[in-house]
Order: structure tokens, then sequence, then C-alpha cells
């Protein structure tokens, strides 16, 4: 839910985190692009002070300003954490943030992107080209279609890594959470093979979380850790990934990771972050 408060100057952008009763606001220089999908409304924003603003449904789904934290925890920490990542899957991720971030990784031989929205991706090149400069890798595919179908289709042992780089758990997003879902992932990874999912707001929204851990056990992954990050336009600015690993425990970073500035470009991920998201606070340790 989100409004543009018009009086006074400037407009301001506001997006309601229901049903918290609080909401975040942007004062806007220029609204500059809107269009109705299939799948939901877009909105582009040129703001005072975070850049360009993405929103789906008035949800802010990234800003010029702080989108690297995101784009880099999703993908390096679950590729660090397995053995050998040559085939990797990214589900949703229509801005191409996640992909770009993951084709920094030399071992990654097969990149897939499935996301259900080609006018996601059609604004982000547009607006945010920079995280779009890895889009015409030769080892990238870019499919916009239905990723429950596709991956319920999917080859058993036919991808090391997937990220679900997802909206929201509402509309059509819904369908990406869920023991059924999860259990297609499962069966589709090789033995070693990692699921990462965004899991929300560990303070607003820990019910989620619990659900995602919950239906990732219940698919049969034989570990399940949260890991945590700030997120300063994303509800609490405080955000969350869930991974799940099938005969991997998680616990054991390739050596890489303990220097990822000799192979990585990144400016929030580093090996003391990678060990640091994965403490959790102590209400969160009945998860």
């Amino acid at each position: 839910m989100a409004e543009i408060v018009d009086n006074p100057q400037p407009y301001w952008y506001r997006d309601t985190w229901a049903p918290q009763d609080c909401y975040l606001s942007f004062a806007i220089r220029e609204h500059l692009h809107h269009q109705r999908t299939p799948f939901q409304v877009l909105d582009v924003f040129e703001t005072h002070s975070f850049g360009t603003v993405m929103t789906l449904d008035g949800i802010i789904q990234l800003t010029d300003r702080d989108n690297f934290i995101y784009h880099e925890m999703m993908a390096h920490v679950a590729l660090f954490c397995h053995r050998d990542p040559r085939r990797v899957l990214i589900v949703g991720g229509g801005d191409c943030g996640v992909l770009q971030q993951v084709l920094q990784h030399r071992q990654v031989q097969q990149l897939i992107q499935v996301e259900l929205d080609e006018a996601v991706t059609a604004a982000a090149q547009r607006f945010f080209p920079e995280l779009c400069t890895s889009n015409d890798d030769p080892r990238a595919t870019l499919l916009f279609q239905d990723a429950v179908q596709w991956v319920a289709q999917a080859q058993p042992g036919s991808v090391d890594v997937c990220i679900v780089d997802s909206t929201d758990p509402l509309g059509q997003a819904e369908r990406l959470f869920g023991p059924a879902f999860y259990g297609h992932c499962q069966r589709m990874l090789a033995d070693g093979g990692i699921l990462v999912v965004q899991s929300e707001s560990p303070l607003l929204h820990g019910h989620v979380v619990q659900s995602i851990r919950q239906g990732q056990r219940e698919a049969g992954f034989s570990a399940v850790r949260t890991m945590t990050f700030p997120q300063p336009t994303y509800p609490s600015g405080w955000f969350s990934a869930t991974l799940a690993g099938k005969n991997n425990d998680l616990l054991h970073p390739r050596q890489e990771a303990a220097d990822p500035g000799r192979s990585l470009a990144t400016r929030y991920y580093n090996a003391a972050i990678h060990q640091a998201a994965f403490a959790l606070p102590s209400f969160a340790m009945a998860w």
C-alpha cells in the first residue's frame, strides 16, 4: 500500500508497512514511469536522497542507494557455502542485481533466471542499467515464465544453487513460499545443493521466517540457517534470508570466502560479514 502526498512540496512517496502502523517516505523529484503489467503495477521514481526507486504494487523493491546489500547477500553467502557452484537458478530476480553478483563467481558455468514479469527486467534495463551489465554474459539465460511450473518440471539434480529472489509472499509470489515448492527445489538440487529464500524482516515478520524454515525442513533439507542484514528501505530496515542445504551443513564456506576481495567487487559482503550474518538474536532461537 502506498500513496503520493502532494502537499506540501516536495512530493512525498509513502510506503506503508501494513499492518505495522508505520511507513517509510521519500521526497521525490519526479515520477519517471508508471505501468500496469499483466501481473502488477510498476512505478519508478527519482528521489532526492535515495536515487532511483522501483516499486511493485506500491511496495519498494530497490533503490540506487542500498540495493547492493541485498543483492550481494543473496548471491555470495550461498555460493561460498557451496563447494563447487557451477549451475545456478534464480527464481524471480527481475532487476538482475543478483544475476550480476552471481556471475562474478568464476566457477559458475550456467545461470538460468526465471522471472514471471518481463516488464520488471525491461524497467531495470532502462532505469537501473548498472545492474544489468551481465545480462548478455554467455553463461546467462533469462526466461520470462512461471518459475513454479519451471521448477516442478526441472530435472532432478540439475541445479547446484537456487536463489529465490521474490517479492513479498503475496499474490503470485505466495506460491514460492511453502513445502510444496521447496520440495520441488529439493528434488531439483544436486547433492550438496543450496536453496536460499528471502525471508522478510525478522523483527516484523518472524512468523514468515518460522514458516519458511518449517517448510524447508518438511521438504527434506538436512540443514536450515537464517542470516540477517541491514536493508534500510525494506520494512524495519532489518532483513533476512533463509538457506537450506541438501546434504550440506552450510557451516563451512569455501576458502575463497576468506578473502573475497581478490575475486569479487563487493561493497558490503566480506568474510567477517559472512560469519556474522548467521548470528541470531535471542528471540529468534526458537526458530
